[in-house]
């Protein structure tokens, strides 16, 4: 029996499915896995060099993989297991959670959490939900909506209406995004924080979600990724259903993806176990088993389809699911991950009326035409 250490993020989520799965792992269960778990801040934002010396399995954010396909810090999975596994893998991605770890040709981790910015509500308190915009912010003109838009959510949410309005950032070396455009998307979000509390603005997902299931005033979030535990019975006093994101110029179209994937390190000395217990996590047979009954959100479509688990989860995979396959990479440049703390701070700085949007827009030009023209320099500390 083969012992291996590996680091998830710190929420039911992301480490109940994996603590439950640790003493029976593998696709022969002759492995081991003692997993530890690190915030989800630090998932986002902790050096993997670091951690690849000391686990074997990770769980990634899929923005580092363009900085680390280069650093020899993972294994290339598309170099280990079979062929067909992989294609089959590939064929059952939920969008672009497969996709999201696919870079200069080699696959760095496999999909095995999928999430995208989505809607969520109190099935209890709203009968209808607001179907585009205009119709949200009358509903927060009603007192009734949260919105999580810390700085780092407050990037998700700007990223997700720019590709929705069928805009790119980082397109061009000269701009970070289309000037009128962005001036858009910056009005709409102005217009929403100054109705929804203020308690907003240093608010993330999870603490939108417990407020929603813990009050009776507020009822709904136009825009926040999704956690399928708050949608299943028991998990806390009154359960959330979770559905597409409010339509725009390209429907459902453009949220912004996350998910975490399971990745290799390259330093591990027991790397072709761990390649199997990574085809393994990913596998349909575990995702819509053992992985969703123990509290994960799986990442591979037979578990999205499956009607046993959407029963269980008030229709979660089934109400999202076309606002996962429309959703949108975030920026695959190296320097992204150096540029979005930037990107969230100054639209934070917008919303709060610190920072016009003009302003706030020509300081995101001057830094991503400074980050682009700066060679790439190793991983961020």
């Amino acid at each position: 029996m083969r012992r291996l250490r590996g680091m998830t993020w710190d929420h039911p989520r992301g480490k109940a499915p994996l603590l439950g799965l640790g003493d029976r792992s593998g696709r022969r269960g002759q492995t081991i896995v003692d997993w530890s778990a690190r915030s989800l801040q630090a998932f986002a934002d902790h050096p993997l060099e670091q951690l690849a010396m000391e686990y074997d399995l990770l769980v990634i954010d899929h923005p580092h993989v363009p900085l680390v396909a280069g650093e020899g810090l993972l294994v290339p999975l598309d170099q280990h297991g079979s062929e067909e596994d992989l294609a089959l893998l590939a064929a059952q991605s939920v969008g672009a959670s497969y996709e999201s770890y696919v870079h200069e040709g080699h696959v760095w981790a496999l999909p095995i959490d999928a999430a995208a910015q989505v809607s969520v509500h109190r099935p209890d308190l709203l009968d209808e939900l607001p179907a585009t915009w205009e119709e949200v912010i009358e509903l927060a003109r009603d007192g009734r909506v949260l919105w999580p838009v810390k700085p780092v959510d407050a990037t998700s949410s700007f990223l997700t209406l720019v590709s929705q309005q069928g805009g790119v950032v980082c397109r061009t070396g000269e701009e970070f995004v289309d000037r009128e455009l962005g001036l858009r998307v910056l009005e709409l979000m102005c217009a929403l924080v100054e109705l929804v509390p203020a308690a907003c603005l240093d608010q993330d997902p999870i603490a939108i979600a417990e407020d929603l299931a813990s009050g009776e005033r507020y009822c709904y979030a136009p825009l926040a990724f999704g956690y399928v535990n708050y949608s299943r019975a028991g998990f806390r006093s009154h359960r959330l259903a979770y559905r597409d994101i409010p339509s725009g110029p390209r429907g459902v179209a453009g949220s912004c993806l996350g998910g975490a994937g399971i990745a290799v390190s390259a330093r591990s000395s027991a790397q072709a176990e761990s390649v199997d217990v990574a085809y393994w996590l990913a596998s349909a047979e575990i995702q819509r088993g053992p992985y969703y009954e123990l509290g994960g959100q799986p990442a591979n479509a037979k578990a999205w389809e499956d009607p046993q688990i959407n029963a269980d989860c008030l229709e979660f995979f089934t109400g999202t699911r076309a606002t996962l396959e429309g959703a949108s990479l975030r920026p695959r440049e190296p320097m992204w991950l150096g540029l979005q703390d930037l990107v969230g701070e100054l639209v934070h700085e917008t919303l709060v009326h610190r920072l016009d949007a003009e302003a706030c827009l020509a300081r995101l030009d001057r830094a991503w035409q400074e980050s682009a023209s700066t060679p790439r320099a190793g991983l961020p500390r």
